[in-house]
């Protein structure tokens, strides 16, 4: 499952889809530097409700399950999140690994990108102060390569994740084929 990601450009595209939002957006531990990559056990910066505006901080992804393994992804399918902090990851990609090609150790590590949009949101919840990306069945691009896709949020669902204004089946759902493009990051290609 997914467990890795890209964040987005620069924390100004962020900023520019909140300043769409109508919301103030705070940075109450600074803006943070945006690393090529995020893995398990980082802190990359996530969008959570803050009184009338949002809030974007770091926070760990991964809290610790009942038996001391990091739940990094949490199953969407069959559960209601009306009581849970809901937060929003942003990101530019995301990562799935398929088995090691031959005369490879490694497994092969693919890139999903959204077709029409240089990031995307990635819906999350959090618990023991840190957090976990959500995953539902995979649609037709991901199929391919896992069982599981993260939720990703369509354009202008933000809100309606964090506040909860849609059901949840609505929001966190596989996207429709054609909407991820699949890179090949390892081994690269010939």
């Amino acid at each position: 499952m997914c467990n890795r990601f890209v964040p987005p450009p620069t924390l100004g595209t962020i900023d520019d889809e909140i300043r769409q939002l109508g919301l103030p957006l705070v940075f109450p531990a600074g803006r943070p530097n945006l690393p090529p990559e995020y893995a398990i056990g980082d802190s990359p910066p996530v969008v959570l409700r803050a009184g009338e505006g949002l809030s974007l901080a770091p926070m760990t992804w991964a809290w610790k399950g009942p038996g001391g393994k990091p739940v990094f992804n949490f199953r969407s399918d069959g559960r209601t999140f009306g009581g849970s902090e809901r937060c929003l990851i942003p990101a530019a990609g995301f990562f799935e690994f398929t088995d090691a090609e031959p005369g490879h150790k490694r497994k092969t590590k693919w890139r999903f990108d959204l077709v029409d949009a240089p990031w995307m949101w990635m819906a999350g919840v959090v618990r023991q102060g840190a957090f976990a990306i959500l995953t539902t069945g995979p649609g037709p691009d991901v199929a391919p390569y896992h069982d599981r896709q993260v939720c990703v949020l369509a354009p202008g669902q933000a809100l309606a994740w964090l506040d909860l204004t849609q059901a949840e089946g609505a929001l966190l759902r596989p996207l429709p084929a054609g909407s991820l493009s699949v890179t090949k990051v390892y081994p690269e290609p010939a």
